[in-house]
């Protein structure tokens, strides 16, 4: 479980995450981070947040969301909402680092997922992209269904696709790790 003050690192898509406020500090209202990307720091693809809305409030560099087919780019003072099930991405868009504070609401299970990808990405779990392999991927989809989605195709699909890959993972021991 992340408390206040933890610090996690993802050396793939170059996220640095320290948790100020967690679902536990807001009885799962809000979970409240400071978010650092390197120059080439970047989430790993387009994603939706069924039930959460993520508020991002730069506080140093210069930032770029895809909302939508929209393309925001954020300096610091600068703040952008992405209303829960909207498709969006983000990068840092400057040569230097880019700091943000991130709101998420509700919190959900947010930072178990935050923490989970770091650790695919420091076990090299992950592709290139910053997506977990094909066999933690089908876990990590089930697992996090109410926190992220892909674009498309729709949710149903994506698990019926993935569920001989998530009952090879069972298999291979890589279940522990996803259980609820």
């Amino acid at each position: 479980m992340a408390y206040a003050g933890q610090i996690i690192q993802n050396p793939v898509s170059g996220e640095r995450i320290e948790f100020l406020r967690t679902s536990a500090d807001t009885d799962g209202e809000l979970l409240e981070l400071e978010l650092e990307l390197s120059p080439d720091g970047r989430v790993p693809g387009a994603h939706v947040h069924p039930e959460q809305e993520e508020r991002f409030h730069v506080l140093e560099g210069t930032m770029k969301f895809r909302l939508g087919l929209r393309t925001i780019v954020a300096e610091a003072g600068d703040s952008v909402v992405v209303p829960a099930g909207r498709v969006h991405k983000f990068s840092n868009a400057g040569d230097g680092p880019a700091r943000a504070r991130v709101e998420v609401v509700p919190a959900l299970d947010m930072e178990e997922l935050l923490c989970t990808t770091a650790q695919l990405a420091d076990e090299g779990k992950v592709l290139r992209s910053g997506m977990p392999k094909p066999l933690h991927l089908a876990l990590f989809v089930r697992r996090f269904r109410r926190e992220v989605r892909a674009p498309f195709p729709p949710a149903p699909v994506v698990q019926a696709a993935l569920a001989p890959l998530a009952a090879l993972a069972r298999r291979r021991g890589h279940g522990a790790r996803y259980a609820f």
